[in-house]
């Protein structure tokens, strides 16, 4: 539910008044009830206030204030459930701990670490979970990215699926078949770039979880030429017009059926290219390979198939 202040109360959207149909609902938080401004009716009352009972101003009195840790995750072998004890040997009032208490303190971490990890598939979700996090940060992709990853690397673990090949081109492959369900335009060359494995593991790895893992959670649907445009046009630094006329070309081919059989990356490149071309935009096919991480010959290739085909159908 959308909501937005006004007037010092909460106005309400993608509701609508049981009596006369209005879209215009207030939430106010005094009386617990949801109002129509139009006709005066209650929608809704005693409604149960979720939200803490205390009011912080600034965020130093939330810190002090609240009562809980952070929210469970995936991305941590335990979700974020156990114990951290701090590094910075202080005590609860903020004073430095004398020669003892860090002794102390130093063997309680160590203690720590030694029984958040109690065997070696925990070990192992340990190793896998920590290189996705390193993937994903290098990568910059988004948190839910991390997350569906760190899933199905936990299923591929338990499941017993990841024995008999590395942690890191398993991880790797995670993060791959993530970008692949939530359309994140990533390739394979650019994630296991930045892995410690070989394209070639990474795409076995791969293999394995699309027979095993992935089936159970989503369809992955196949990569599309559309998908890669707005990223190439982004990182060439190229107006709108050029993404606008690029997904035309695109559009206009599928119709033919020229995508079918191709590589989604290169006739994406191929497409900005043309669209470059004809809104004269000067970008060569090697800044635009480059970018796209395929050689000239395939943009080359795949423009002249764009032209012979598509020289009838574009309106310059």
């Amino acid at each position: 539910m959308v909501v937005k202040e006004y007037g010092g109360f909460v106005q309400l959207e993608d509701m609508h008044c049981h009596n006369c149909g209005s879209a215009r609902l207030v939430y106010d938080p005094e009386r617990a009830e949801i109002i129509c401004l139009d006709c005066g009716m209650v929608q809704k009352d005693h409604i149960v206030d979720l939200g803490p009972e205390w009011r912080a101003f600034d965020e130093e009195q939330r810190e002090r204030r609240t009562r809980v840790g952070a929210p469970t995750t995936l991305t941590i072998h335990d979700k974020g459930l156990s114990t951290d004890i701090d590094w910075r040997n202080k005590d609860g009032t903020g004073k430095g701990l004398n020669l003892q208490g860090r002794l102390h303190a130093y063997k309680l971490r160590k203690w720590q670490r030694r029984v958040r990890v109690s065997d070696s598939i925990e070990r192992s979700l340990a190793l896998a979970l920590a290189e996705i996090d390193r993937i994903t940060s290098i990568l910059e992709l988004p948190r839910n990215i991390s997350e569906m990853a760190s899933l199905i690397c936990r299923l591929a673990i338990q499941n017993h699926i990841a024995k008999g090949r590395s942690i890191e081109s398993m991880s790797a492959a995670c993060v791959y078949a993530a970008c692949r369900i939530n359309k994140i335009p990533r390739t394979l060359d650019e994630i296991s770039r930045v892995s410690r494995s070989s394209k070639k593991e990474v795409g076995r790895s791969y293999r394995s979880l699309l027979r095993t893992v992935i089936p159970k959670l989503s369809r992955i649907p196949p990569a599309k030429p559309l998908d890669y445009i707005p990223r190439l046009v982004s990182q060439l630094r190229l107006p709108g017009e050029v993404q606008v006329k690029a997904i035309e070309i695109i559009k206009a081919a599928s119709k033919l059926g020229l995508t079918s059989g191709r590589g989604p990356v290169g006739l994406a490149a191929a497409a900005v290219y043309l669209a470059c071309v004809l809104l004269n935009c000067k970008k060569t096919q090697r800044e635009i390979a480059q970018i796209a991480g395929v050689t000239e010959v395939t943009v080359r290739n795949r423009y002249k198939e764009l032209i012979d085909q598509l020289k009838f159908t574009i309106t310059l």
